[in-house]
């Protein structure tokens, strides 16, 4: 089993009720938000804000920003890809305010760069490990240790993230690793630039088999889901949000902060995301590898 190890970053329950406190003695009206500019108007032209966000984000954040937009008159322009080629693409100066990525080791690999705003990241949201299959697949499979993953592909390829650098390939190999299956279908692995292109390449029935997160399969119509990864085969998904260090005034931070709070929580849960785990980083060897960048 792999077991997590207590970090000192706030999960939205926490960042929530510290944001709460700190703003209700400024609150501008009621029924506004904390930290609302009020209407929109010459005094008040709307501000944009450059999200960052990982692929796997794209339907619920979308639906997010427009909430966000109509509470704060602020616009969000959202670019979506593998949390790796953001978290770079920061590093060469891209001007996101906000990173939202979907594991910890490249917010990790951000904030050890100091490209991080202090005490802006908080741990937003969870998701879950699923194994799928074109709609039409009469593939059938429980997912235990040492389960007939490659004979169930029968000469195909099973398609997710890079596991060299993707998060949910790298959340795949760690549950593919402690299960015991890793090196009977590491050659058979299509290595996609991030989930929802892995996922489309199920959809199309090009991959018999595909591992993506609980939320993208229940985006997609034409894939289903064979079976769920247990929880203790793979590290604890967690998807944390941080203003970056080069971010402008405090449209960002709000945003953050909006992502913790009932309204965002609520869509992203429509969606198949559940509340973040409270910890992470699991010790043993194949846990920690998919932390790392």
């Amino acid at each position: 089993m792999l077991r997590p190890r207590a970090r000192k970053v706030l999960t939205c329950g926490v960042a929530s009720v510290l944001w709460a406190v700190g703003t209700a003695a400024t609150a501008p009206t009621a029924g506004v938000l904390a930290g609302d500019d009020g209407p929109s108007g010459p005094e008040h032209a709307p501000t944009t804000l450059l999200v960052f966000a990982a692929a796997s984000l794209t339907d619920a954040l979308g639906e997010v920003d427009r909430a966000f937009t109509a509470r704060t008159h602020v616009e969000v322009r959202a670019s979506f890809a593998a949390s790796s080629v953001l978290a770079k693409q920061i590093e060469a100066g891209a001007p996101a305010q906000v990173f939202f990525s979907a594991d910890l080791g490249w917010m990790d690999y951000l904030q050890k760069r100091e490209l991080l705003r202090r005490g802006s990241r908080r741990d937003v949201l969870g998701n879950a490990l699923v194994l799928i299959a074109p709609a039409d697949s009469t593939a059938h499979l429980t997912i235990a240790p040492h389960f007939d993953l490659a004979g169930t592909l029968r000469g195909g390829r099973l398609a997710t993230g890079d596991p060299d650098s993707v998060p949910v390939g790298k959340y795949a190999r760690a549950a593919l690793e402690q299960l015991g299956v890793w090196d009977s279908v590491a050659p058979r692995l299509v290595r996609a630039e991030n989930v929802r292109t892995a996922l489309e390449y199920v959809a199309r029935g090009e991959a018999v088999l595909g591992i993506v997160y609980r939320t993208d399969a229940q985006a997609e119509k034409r894939v289903r889901v064979v079976d769920t990864f247990p929880a203790d085969t793979y590290p604890p998904i967690i998807y944390p949000a941080a203003v970056t260090a080069g971010a402008q005034g405090e449209e960002a931070l709000r945003f953050v902060e909006f992502l913790c709070g009932a309204e965002a929580q609520g869509i992203f849960a429509r969606y198949g995301f559940t509340p973040p785990p409270a910890a992470a980083s699991p010790e043993k060897t194949g846990a920690a590898s998919a932390r790392r960048p």
